[in-house]
């Protein structure tokens, strides 16, 4: 499979990726332009949740590679996004407990091709990332995750907290990555869990943090007070199998 960003440009081209049921991350479209065309397109874009930006036709000279966009520019995934089901569902094929990585605010596409990886060696079921303020599936996130993209399923959605909260409808807990948590040894990690992880920056949202039923901290013992958040996601990613193989 090649690890490249789908850009697709002219009306009829983006029209036909959206009616063919390809995942659009995002469109532009030039701004004032209210022409039939046009506004069918849009009309495609908010039906599928697609992230809407109007921009000045320099912006998109700017990102155009054919120089020939007719105004609209649309971002596709290099791959398909998977739905959060089918993850419960691989997790229940395999007779396991659902073991799924939620990550709010990675925004750095090798961040997220490293999570991927991690999430792949240490058997999480899925990942899943929001609509807004996160990487997508690009050539770069492909390419960081060495080829766990073909293996591990990517979920994208609306909302990360209304996904937490049908998710422990059906039983899962989730467990937020937090400086201020408990030492991740202390906290109870058994069972159908999500691991929340944020980036490094600012960490996990505060909606998204209230909405987890526990946090946990990895000590620190050096001189600086934050590790690379795939490289967080990674040590509790491993916590948690460490405790699952743990009678």
């Amino acid at each position: 499979m090649r690890y490249e960003e789908l850009t697709i440009e002219g009306r009829n081209a983006v029209l036909e990726a959206f009616r063919s049921g390809k995942t659009i991350d995002k469109l532009f479209v030039l701004d004032g332009c209210q022409d039939g065309p046009v506004r069918t397109i849009v009309r495609e874009a908010k039906k599928h949740d697609t992230i809407l930006n109007y921009v000045s036709r320099e912006r998109l000279d700017q990102i155009s590679e054919t120089g020939k966009h007719q105004g609209v520019i649309a971002y596709a995934a290099a791959y398909e996004y998977a739905e959060v089901e089918d993850m419960l569902k691989a997790a229940e094929e395999k007779g396991e407990p659902p073991f799924l990585i939620l990550l709010d605010g990675i925004e750095d596409p090798h961040n997220l091709g490293a999570i991927i990886r991690t999430a792949n060696l240490a058997g999480a079921h899925g990942v899943i990332i929001p609509k807004r303020r996160a990487a997508g599936l690009t050539a770069t996130v492909a390419k960081t995750s060495a080829g766990a993209l073909n293996y591990t399923p990517v979920a994208k959605v609306t909302n990360l907290t209304a996904t937490m909260e049908d998710l422990k409808k059906k039983g899962m807990w989730f467990v937020c990555a937090d400086m201020g948590g408990d030492i991740m040894y202390k906290v109870n990690l058994k069972g159908p869990i999500g691991l929340v992880v944020g980036n490094e920056g600012e960490g996990v949202g505060k909606l998204v943090r209230e909405h987890c039923d526990m946090t946990a901290s990895i000590p620190m013992k050096g001189d600086i007070d934050s590790l690379n958040a795939s490289v967080a996601a990674g040590v509790l990613a491993y916590e948690i199998v460490r405790q699952r193989m743990t009678p």
